[in-house]
């Protein structure tokens, strides 16, 4: 029975493709073969990049392994961690992604992948907090309810390269309220808050209503909050308002403006700033410019503009073939 099971497995192999008689014997394996079998027993992966990619990990992995010397109980500390963080997340909270940003991973394929062209406006990471379930919003609507913080008018230009407005352009935007949470850190969320999508006009334009976001922790009741606080780090994130953008023929843009004078501007939890994406807000003291702009109350309010200059795709291509030659020289 056992010698039929045998063939089987081995009959089952040969439909994928896979010799057993040309695998490497994985037996009494050391610290220092180890790593050679793994990578001979993944070498019939049919993709390419994807037998590369695990090569390289696999490569970092087992050395970083050996040059810690890490121990049983630090390994399953790891294993813990990872299983605790994905227990963490749900629908609308990405404890991955939070991990990812923390150390400095999403900010590097980011730099990675989203080179620019000069005068385009520099990508950013997404963070955690984005969804899809934000509500259409008018031009010159709110995405804020009433209540949330403090009044902000936000208005600017989708652009080419070239200072051409992009019409129809589609511009997601999320933020958090004035205590410093985004809608779905509530339990009580019902409905999207502090987050709209809207399309620009012919000319490029768009303008909406919003509240001043203000600096705020990364969520620390989870695993990774645990970790930055065991690495001796702070928390926080400097007070900054997301902005997506897409457009036919043009580069989706993920980017972040951040507000001028913040404490944390230069010491972002998730390493997300740059210094092209500080945006200084004025306070308007017209209260009847306030009253014109469609807010409920007659009182100041803070004020940004800010245009978005999109790349199209050959031109983020050209970018990223440049950014590649500079890494090889590198």
């Amino acid at each position: 029975m056992a010698q039929k099971s045998v063939i089987e497995a081995a009959e089952k192999a040969k439909e994928h493709g896979i010799d057993l008689s040309k695998l490497p014997r994985n037996m009494d394996m050391d610290a220092s073969t180890i790593t050679d079998h793994v990578h001979a027993m993944n070498s019939n992966c049919p993709d390419e990049r994807t037998k590369f990619i695990f090569h390289s990990l696999i490569q970092h992995l087992h050395d970083f392994v050996r040059e810690t010397a890490l121990t049983t109980e630090e390994w399953m500390t790891a294993i813990k961690f990872l299983t605790a963080t994905g227990q963490k997340c749900t629908d609308i909270r990405q404890e991955f992604m939070l991990l990812s940003d923390t150390l400095g991973v999403s900010t590097l394929i980011d730099a990675i992948n989203n080179a620019k062209p000069p005068g385009a406006t520099e990508a950013t990471v997404l963070g955690p907090f984005y969804t899809e379930d934000a509500h259409d919003v008018e031009n010159g609507g709110s995405i804020a309810s009433e209540g949330k913080g403090d009044y902000l008018y936000v208005e600017g230009r989708v652009t080419d390269t070239q200072g051409k407005g992009i019409p129809n352009a589609i511009i997601d935007t999320w933020e958090t309220d004035g205590h410093g949470l985004y809608d779905t850190q509530y339990d009580d969320r019902t409905e999207p808050d502090c987050r709209g999508r809207l399309h620009t006009g012919e000319d490029g334009s768009f303008a909406y209503r919003a509240v001043v976001p203000v600096s705020y922790p990364i969520p620390a009741d989870g695993p990774v909050g645990a970790m930055v606080a065991t690495l001796g780090r702070h928390v926080f994130r400097p007070a900054h308002l997301h902005v997506r953008v897409e457009a036919p023929g043009f580069e989706t843009l993920i980017t972040t403006f951040f507000m001028d004078g913040d404490e944390y501007v230069h010491s972002d939890a998730v390493f997300g700033v740059k210094s092209s994406l500080i945006t200084k807000p004025e306070i308007v003291e017209d209260v009847e410019l306030t009253k014109a702009r469609g807010f409920k109350e007659a009182k100041p309010h803070a004020y940004i503009k800010r245009d978005i200059v999109l790349a199209t795709h050959e031109e983020a291509v050209k970018a990223r073939q440049l950014l590649a030659t500079q890494y090889k020289r590198a």
